[in-house]
């Protein structure tokens, strides 16, 4: 099996073209947030702005999209009606991707895990046919759905637990990477979809090919590192000009995530926080 390196960089940033335009970059729709989980969406958009993305919409409960859009003002919102994503806002969703050209989605972080919010994740992902980030509750939801992944362009991003729920294999114990590797592949063939599984070395797979990523820390293993991944995730598969195939994506999108983390890291330990590593991945971009 062979390790992602900072070569994959040039593949995925290529130099600019002089005559680009705002959009050619990608126009990203963020799908999370909740009464209580408010702040997730904000790292997902801002680890995907500084990765490249041209524009960052956001659609969810309207008390996260409150606060969304309080933090930062070039993030667009549809704030909905409700507590949660309920069934009732999927055509509303997709009347908004049509009219604002999305180009790609990211959907999960923060939704929450009610039978509601799994429902309306499952039904909103069977309607989109664009490339796709599914991450977090949204990958627990399509346990009920496994079989829509295979009509998708997606990448899932689960940890071990979220792994277990959609494929009903318990990984967390093992800790052999080959084993893993031959998990994560077999699992990623089943479910027609890319599988990058988070941990101590992460694994991606397309269900053929097995690609491995080591460049992070384990003092990333807290809240909102995830999130950040799935933003530089969402943002490379976002693009109309340059397009990047997902796999490739996948890949870029760990290294870049663990190298911003331990650029982060180096300057403040064990108190490094995610936006500590958005901040630094320019620096990913420009270094390696």
């Amino acid at each position: 099996m062979k390790f992602v390196t900072k070569a994959i960089l040039k593949q995925v940033y290529p130099k600019k073209p002089d005559w680009s335009h705002k959009g050619q970059y990608g126009k990203l729709l963020i799908v999370s947030g909740s009464e209580r989980i408010t702040g997730a969406g904000i790292l997902v958009g801002m680890a995907a702005f500084r990765a490249g993305v041209d524009t960052v919409y956001h659609a969810g409960p309207r008390r996260a999209m409150d606060v969304i859009a309080n933090y930062y003002p070039s993030f667009l919102t549809l704030p909905l009606d409700g507590k949660q994503l309920e069934s009732k806002h999927v055509s509303e969703i997709l009347d908004f991707m049509k009219e604002m050209g999305i180009t790609a989605v990211s959907i999960g972080n923060g939704l929450w895990r009610t039978k509601e919010t799994r429902k309306a994740a499952i039904e909103l992902i069977k309607h989109i046919d664009l490339p796709m980030v599914i991450d977090a509750d949204a990958i627990r939801a399509m346990k009920d759905a496994r079989e829509v992944l295979r009509e998708k362009n997606a990448i899932i991003l689960p940890h071990a637990d979220e792994f277990r729920e959609i494929t009903g294999v318990r990984i967390v114990d093992v800790t052999s990477i080959d084993k893993r590797g031959k998990i994560v592949k077999e699992e990623a063939a089943k479910l027609g979809t890319i599988i990058l599984l988070k941990g101590h070395v992460d694994i991606i797979s397309d269900g053929e090919k097995i690609i491995l990523n080591n460049v992070h820390s384990n003092l990333m293993s807290k809240g909102g590192f995830g999130d950040t991944l799935a933003g530089i995730c969402a943002a490379l598969i976002s693009r109309k000009i340059n397009k990047i195939d997902l796999f490739t994506a996948a890949c870029a999108a760990a290294y870049i995530n663990g190298k911003a983390g331990l650029f982060a890291i180096e300057k403040h330990g064990i108190g490094v926080l995610p936006t500590d590593a958005i901040e630094e991945i320019q620096n990913v971009i420009k270094l390696g």
